[in-house]
């Protein structure tokens, strides 16, 4: 499996990463919680900006599996339910791996709960040192702690390895001034800053990423994941989804 020093092309606006996912996107529209043909998709873009020269980190949720808030309203203990939730992010990244591995991408999980058989313990300098390498990093079990969003695990992990952007892959194609689903006069915004998010009361992130975000001015594109070739196109400065930025 190759890998490679990482150069990015000068043609790509960041060199640096994070790619925030929902577990609910692997999902699809059938009954099985991994859709093969969405997941090789996905991977397929991951590709392409690898293969571009920009280092890239995965953080994907386990919606599509458990997700812990759901299952407290079933009658699971909250904290229980959170571990839960964070073993299923586990599982996904596991797929998102062996998918790229196919694909000729050399890639690491880094699990923020020790289980040394399938990943990884998350190490600071060592994570980078894989990007420098060429590899892909997922970064997988949250932040390890329960009551913690895989939005937040995004914002922690950006800060720490000094990426230049998240890049949160949604539903919708940006954020709006209110719910386009309920009002036809919706405006989607292209750039909006922290403050007038703060100011609108605009659903970005949860509030403990959206405060790391905030705090370490790291910009955050929100975009629609099934506009073709979106990851692409972001990479490379095309205007694509919303940029929140300080």
């Amino acid at each position: 499996m190759s890998e490679r020093p990482a150069k990015t092309s000068t043609s790509a606006k960041y060199k640096r990463i994070v790619l925030k996912l929902s577990g609910e996107v692997l999902r699809g529209k059938g009954a099985d919680p991994i859709d093969p043909q969405i997941l090789e998709d996905i991977c397929r873009q991951v590709k392409v900006a690898h293969d571009t020269g920009v280092e890239v980190c995965v953080v994907i949720g386990g919606g599509n599996i458990f997700r812990g808030l759901t299952g407290s309203q079933r009658g699971v203990d909250r904290t229980t339910g959170d571990y839960m939730g964070m073993l299923a992010t586990v599982i996904n990244s596991l797929a998102i791996m062996d998918c790229l591995e196919k694909m000729g991408v050399s890639c690491r999980v880094q699990s923020a709960i020790p289980m040394n058989q399938v990943a990884e313990p998350f190490i600071l300098r060592r994570a980078i040192r894989h990007l420098e390498k060429g590899r892909v990093v997922i970064f997988a079990a949250g932040t390890g702690n329960p009551y913690f969003s895989t939005d937040t695990t995004a914002a922690l992990r950006a800060s720490e390895i000094r990426a230049d952007i998240i890049m949160k892959a949604t539903k919708v194609d940006g954020i709006y001034n209110k719910d386009p689903k309920k009002h036809e006069d919706a405006v989607r915004y292209d750039k909006i800053t922290f403050i007038d998010c703060l100011k609108q009361r605009l659903n970005v992130m949860d509030s403990t990423a959206f405060s790391l975000c905030l705090d370490n001015n790291m910009p955050i594109l929100v975009f629609d994941l099934n506009a073709p070739d979106v990851i692409t196109r972001a990479i490379h400065g095309e205007t694509v989804g919303t940029l929140v930025h300080s």
